[in-house]
């Protein structure tokens, strides 16, 4: 049940299928938590040239062209949203690059209502969602370009997905959480250097399920 007085989260769908935007409206519409929709636009140039300020953006990857436009994802991230795919493209090599664009989730159309309204509150808490498609994607993730962590490093990184803050990996690894925070800026700064930006605590999940450094069933 949502809590009393809780804010709704605010999305905004980029799509250029009235009958999506119609959907994603209604299952909003009936989310619990609330989930407010801004604004529906047909294109990123659409959305970009608008005053939405949503916690969340759902993207689908085509729009009248036979290639997915993977740089809209790009373009969003280095904006500052958080970026859900909604797309009927399934090919793992397209999640991949998807998630390393910046993609907090993605998502299959065809799984619908439950996983696209539970990946919207994820990833407007910056919590990792993992759906059936990204699973599938990241199990056959062959990428050479992985950043080397050190144990240390791996050891912060799997206790700040298991806890709740920074202060309780501190109390749990008896470091101050200065410590903490420079640990994580130091493996957000290999990851970028690797040509794979992982800027939210999400997206920084995805990267260490594909690398194997933790799995599903750890979080």
């Amino acid at each position: 049940m949502s809590d009393v007085g809780a804010q709704p989260v605010r999305v905004s769908a980029i799509d250029d299928h009235a009958i999506i935007h119609d959907g994603i409206a209604v299952w909003c519409s009936v989310a619990d938590p609330p989930i407010e929709m801004l604004g529906s636009y047909i294109s990123v140039d659409a959305f970009e040239t608008a005053s939405d300020e949503p916690d969340v953006v759902v993207l689908d990857l085509e729009y009248g062209t036979a290639q997915p436009y993977v740089e809209g994802i790009t373009r969003l991230c280095d904006s500052g949203f958080r970026v859900i795919v909604f797309s009927q493209h399934t090919e793992s090599s397209i999640v991949l690059r998807c998630l390393d664009r910046g993609a907090v989730t993605y998502l299959s159309k065809a799984e619908g209502r439950e996983h696209l309204t539970a990946a919207i509150h994820a990833a407007a808490a910056d919590q990792p969602y993992l759906s059936p498609t990204m699973a599938k994607a990241m199990s056959h993730d062959e990428s050479a370009e992985r950043p080397s962590l050190s144990a240390r490093e791996q050891q912060v990184l799997i206790s700040w997905f298991q806890t709740e803050s920074k202060e309780l990996v501190a109390s749990r690894l008896f470091i101050t959480v200065g410590t903490v925070n420079t640990h994580l800026k130091r493996i957000r700064a290999k990851y970028a250097a690797a040509g794979r930006p992982a800027s939210t605590k999400a997206s920084l999940v995805a990267r260490a399920i594909q690398d194997g450094l933790i799995s599903p069933s750890d979080l």
